[in-house]
């Protein structure tokens, strides 16, 4: 599962709210501590096995007026060691037709009991552990009808999802697809929807003849009907858990590839699929890479990625079958500014495949197992296809998400057996704190070892339920070190470390002093690297801090040039370093890890209004190897200094008409165009031509300070291919002219953005609304907005929204005095209606 949602709302809420000048209490109300919770004392144990699943059939068709799955199954199991006479299937909101043992062939009816949430069977004798059985059940599942809830990574949980199913949506194709994590799966057959089960399947679609299916394994046979449709059945021979079963059902576009004599198929809507290989092409590179630092070779039959509309999280790692949200559908335009996050959604899903497929949390309690693995095999890819820059970036946003997640709800132990429902545990705790501590457990025992106790870790878990005790097993087998100090700070405790750092220099002595400032008593243990640079070398001392206060003193024959304490960057804390700006200076052109960089440009840019030399490292920046770099050092940079001004300039303007990156093209262009200079508005218009929207975004808006009847007349010609930050520039164009007519191009375009997209757009849609005065179009537009809370049905989006709106409408009430007769009434207006939707909004998120 890849979350999709909740990179994309921290993000935009922090963003958008800082945009809007939000007042702390708006930011404050977000992180309120909810009143104790009866949930919480609640111990969320490894569900108890009874019975043992062991094969799944199915044979299902679809009714689309309705919205309905009639369905049989076939479910054989066993008892897993006590002799039982009944057994207990999960089975949301369904109607139960028959319920029957099957012998000799034969249905012979059981009796049974349903409360609509579980099936409760009497067998027909007791069953010993060395006998299995096979239940018959036909039944109608009713997705639409059930009343559920998802979490801030899945949106939702009704199991099985009809996608326009009248066709009454034009610009939306019909599809059906299902999410089975954490428990939807039970929404569409009846099975025992807990993580620590598994079994084979078999699963036959009846569907219209003009739709393709894909479901887990192999497609074994193809059956045309005399009534129009097509059954398709799918099967799976090895086993997997129920929450990973998936169907789907659409018009796609199917692109074929191949690794190691196995299909590997990418299914698309069709106006993708010219695409396909540019959005999938490196999943063959990434099975043989991930098979090969594993030991493990990808253990399945074959590997299939399909595209769905409406998708409640960002992505689902179905065993063999992952289904993406549509945003993974991007032209070659839009993927010269997605800056590889296409590829790390790819590659934490196949991961998946052998973290949470093979083997599989015992419970959502240990969830870091599957995404926690998940999570770091994005780093592990982009560090492998793109350099260690690249994954050095991608951990340092990961490790800021979770920082920043702290601050309004609070930390959590990697390993929770208290939450208040399991959907919490998808957070970023578990994916981004979780992928960090995995870094730093690689730093600890050092690449061979790593790999090697994951390859141990698969091969004892393989098909089977697991938990963190075992990983840790694993690497002290392999390391013959005990590893429970880190497991026990790391994943079975909660919080990080504070460093206060300073130095001590005497003689031909420097003494290091490590302080732990955390306010929680937890005293951590961290091994660390200290380099020291001096007369032209580098030194590395390896150290342990373990105490609130430690010091380290070494020797040194000329006074070091720089102290770089923990030289890996692996430790996940807080750190206030005290030193001269001389030591960043030095710091930017030795030491060599992205964020040996990072951290130099950002002290150049506190000090760039005092110190020539911190100008002449920014400058140095804008020519940085790695773009992500060069991208920071030129949103550092402040033009209305003129030592600044005058240095970079030069370098700035070539940047913006020529750099690799589009990305940093686009920053180079943003902050030419913060200078309001007329000479640069031939570049402007040129980027408005360019083939990156995120350049043309920033062209137009820059254009637009200088000559807002050019920059409009631009945006009109820009609308017919727009998309991505294009968007947003031209929404806040048509919001600076004011032309009642344009309103709809905004209103329009966030209709038609569907899926987790649509809540980016919100927040884009939000902030236009905020600019104007048009009280029928932002009464409209809050209603699009509300309508989307509805679809998403999550608290967090709910409160959120209803947060924004309220702060919008404090703007519009301080906007009504500066003006009057109908502006007024009209701005008053508009924000009384945002408190009403922000009131209904914020209810909804409490039911």
């Amino acid at each position: 599962m890849n979350q999709h949602l909740k990179r994309s709302l921290l993000g935009v809420l922090i963003g958008g709210m800082a945009g809007l000048g939000a007042t702390s209490s708006l930011m404050a109300q977000t992180g309120i501590a909810a009143p104790e919770d009866p949930a919480m004392k609640i111990y969320r144990a490894a569900a108890t096995k009874v019975n043992d699943l062991v094969h799944t059939k199915l044979d299902v068709r679809f009714d689309y007026p309705k919205r309905y799955l009639y369905g049989k199954a076939w479910i054989t199991l066993k008892p897993h060691f006590y002799a039982t006479d009944s057994l207990i299937l999960d089975a949301k909101g369904m109607d139960i037709h028959e319920v029957a043992i099957v012998k000799g062939g034969k249905n012979s009816p059981l009796k049974y009991s349903y409360d609509s949430l579980q099936l409760h069977i009497k067998l027909d004798k007791n069953y010993q552990a060395t006998e299995s059985y096979n239940i018959y059940i036909s039944y109608t599942a009713k997705p639409n009808e059930l009343k559920v809830k998802g979490s801030a990574a899945i949106t939702d949980a009704k199991g099985l999802y009809f996608i326009n199913p009248d066709g009454t949506e034009p610009n939306k194709p019909t599809q059906i697809w299902t999410q089975g994590e954490t428990e939807g799966s039970s929404v569409w057959f009846p099975t025992i929807d807990k993580t620590n089960q598994k079994c084979t399947e078999e699963i036959s679609m009846t569907v219209p003849k003009k739709y393709v299916t894909l479901s887990n394994g192999k497609l074994v046979s193809q059956k045309n009907n005399p009534d129009g449709t097509r059954t398709d059945t799918w099967k799976m021979d090895l086993p997997h858990s129920p929450y990973l079963f998936m169907m789907a059902v659409g018009e796609y576009a199917i692109v074929k590839d191949t690794w190691k004599g196995k299909e590997v198929s990418y299914y698309l809507e069709k106006p993708f699929e010219k695409y396909a290989k540019n959005i999938f092409g490196n999943t063959p590179e990434m099975l043989t890479f991930y098979s090969k630092i594993l030991g493990y070779e990808y253990p399945w039959m074959k590997y299939s990625q399909i595209t769905g509309r409406d998708y409640v999280s960002g992505a689902m790692e179905n065993t063999t079958a992952t289904l993406h949200g549509e945003f993974m559908q991007k032209t070659d335009r839009e993927l010269l500014d997605n800056n590889n996050y296409n590829e790390s959604v790819i590659a934490h899903e196949l991961f998946h495949h052998w973290f949470g497929d093979l083997a599989t949390a015992k419970s959502w309690s240990n969830l870091t197992v599957n995404e926690s693995f998940a999570d770091y095999s994005e780093y592990l890819w982009l560090e492998h296809k793109y350099g260690k820059d690249a994954a050095d970036e991608h951990g340092y946003d990961a490790a800021m998400s979770y920082l920043s997640m702290v601050q309004y709800s609070g930390d959590k132990n990697l390993v929770r057996f208290h939450y208040r429902d399991r959907e919490d545990m998808f957070d970023q705790v578990t994916y981004q704190k979780g992928g960090r501590i995995l870094h730093m457990l690689r730093n600890a025992v050092g690449d061979s070892a790593f790999f090697k106790s994951l390859n141990v870790y698969l091969k004892a878990n393989a098909f089977k339920a697991t938990e963190a005790h075992q990983l840790r097993l694993a690497f002290e087998e392999v390391t013959g070190r005990d590893m429970n100090w880190f497991f026990n700070q790391w994943y079975f405790g909660q919080g990080f470390p504070e460093l206060d750092i300073s130095y001590k220099y005497s003689g031909n002595k420097v003494t290091v002093f490590i302080q732990q400032l955390q306010k929680a008593d937890k005293v951590w243990q961290l091994p660390l690297a200290i380099d020291i640079y001096s007369g032209g070398q580098k030194e590395r001392h390896n150290v342990t801090v373990s105490n609130r206060v430690d010091s380290f003193t070494f020797t040194y024959s000329t006074k070091p040039d720089l102290i770089n304490v923990d030289a890996e960057k692996v430790i996940l804390s807080k750190k206030d370093d005290h030193r001269d700006f001389s030591t960043y200076a030095y710091q930017y052109a030795h030491a060599p890890l992205y964020l040996d960089r990072r951290i130099a440009i950002e002290a150049a840019a506190e000090a760039q209004g005092s110190n020539p030399e911190a100008v002449k490292l920014l400058i140095q920046a804008l020519k940085d190897k790695y773009h992500g770099l060069r991208t920071l050092a030129v949103g550092s940079l402040n033009l209305k200094l003129p030592a600044v001004k005058a240095a970079a300039l030069p370098v700035l303007t070539e940047m913006a008409k020529q750099d690799p990156s589009s990305l940093t093209k686009a920053a180079a262009i943003k902050q030419l165009g913060e200078l309001k200079d007329a000479q640069y508005a031939t570049l402007f218009e040129a980027a408005t031509k360019d083939p990156s929207y995120a350049v043309e975004a920033a062209g137009i808006e820059a254009l637009a300070e200088l000559d807002l009847d050019k920059g409009y007349g631009i945006a009109k010609q820009l609308e017919k291919d727009t998309k991505g930050k294009l968007v947003s520039a031209i929404a806040s164009i048509y919001a600076r002219k004011g032309n009642p007519a344009d309103i709809s191009f905004v209103a329009t375009k966030f209709d038609e953005t569907s899926g987790q997209d649509k809540l980016n757009a919100a927040f884009d849609y939000l902030g236009f609304l905020a600019k104007i005065n048009n009280t029928e179009a932002v009464q409209r537009g809050v209603d699009q907005v509300k309508a989307m809370t509805l679809q998403f049905n999550n608290g967090q989006v709910n409160t959120y929204i209803s947060n924004w709106l309220q702060e919008i409408a404090r703007k519009k009430d301080m906007d009504a005095t500066a003006v009057t007769g109908k502006d007024s009434d009209g701005l008053k207006q508009q924000a009384a209606y945002m408190r009403k939707a922000s009131d209904s909004i914020r209810a909804a998120a409490k039911e």
